[in-house]
């Protein structure tokens, strides 16, 4: 083993899984993989060479991994580019890393979006098997009652998709609170389209444990090591059932 190589709870711990001490409870416990073998206590391993997993799911343990959470103002593409020059979330992010965002809100759509380098974590969050949570406001053109928020929970059809919220509360005779656990494009609009509720605006409040009332649009930050932590554990959750509320996806347009 090189000179470089790392404790596996002090390399974890530094990717943002856990303390090392809890890190050292779960190498303990087999939920830690090095090199798809089950790890032991005292295993070291290098650092963006070595494959580490913890409770299934891959952790990149390179120098360099950022994460962002992303206010996104309507108007900005959730791209890295855009040939027409148009504004995108990744010019909203001071760093000269290479970073892409996770998951896409439309064009006319605002709210938090994840931008990273991570690409296990990419990948998991992207999966079909992680759904999760993912909130949005959304005010309409008018009216909804009680009828229009069990539709939306019961499911309808459009051309043939069965597009449904998990949950929906109303705050307002025009504005909804809909969670989703799977998001297909642009989900929330077409879902409502199809009962003839025009969306006025739509803005993403929450991805899986992630929320910041307090991020200005059009403004980015590193993500907390206790939100990376929390965001971990819900891929992990998630990936280990198949599915469930307490995961995270980012497929869909809202």
């Amino acid at each position: 083993m090189s000179e470089d190589a790392l404790r596996l709870q002090v390399l974890l711990a530094r990717a943002g899984c856990g303390s090392r001490r809890a890190l050292e409870e779960a190498i303990a416990s087999g939920r830690v993989r090095l090199n798809g073998t089950v790890a032991r206590l005292g295993a070291r391993a290098r650092p963006g060479v070595d494959r580490v997993e913890l409770d299934g799911v891959e952790v990149a343990t390179q120098q360099g991994i950022e994460y962002w959470l992303v206010n996104k103002p309507r108007g900005v593409l959730s791209a890295v580019r855009d040939p027409r020059g148009r504004p995108t979330v990744r010019g909203l992010v001071p760093t000269p890393t290479r970073v892409y965002p996770v998951g896409r809100l439309d064009v006319e759509s605002e709210g938090l979006i994840l931008v990273t380098n991570d690409g296990p974590l990419a990948y998991q969050l992207t999966h079909p098997r992680v759904h999760g949570p993912k909130e949005d406001l959304v005010a309409v053109d008018r009216d909804v009652g009680r009828s229009t928020l069990r539709q939306l929970r019961q499911g309808v059809d459009v051309q043939g998709e069965v597009l449904r919220a998990w949950r929906v509360g109303q705050l307002g005779p025009r504005e909804l609170r809909i969670v989703l656990v799977e998001g297909r494009n642009r989900h929330i609009r077409r879902m409502l389209g199809a009962l003839d509720v025009g969306v006025v605006r739509l803005i993403r409040v929450r991805i899986g444990p992630l929320r910041d009332a307090n991020l200005a649009p059009g403004s980015a930050r590193e993500l907390r090591r206790s939100e990376l932590v929390r965001l971990r554990q819900a891929v992990a959750a998630a990936s280990l059932s198949g599915h469930g509320a307490t995961g995270f996806a980012g497929r869909d347009n809202a």
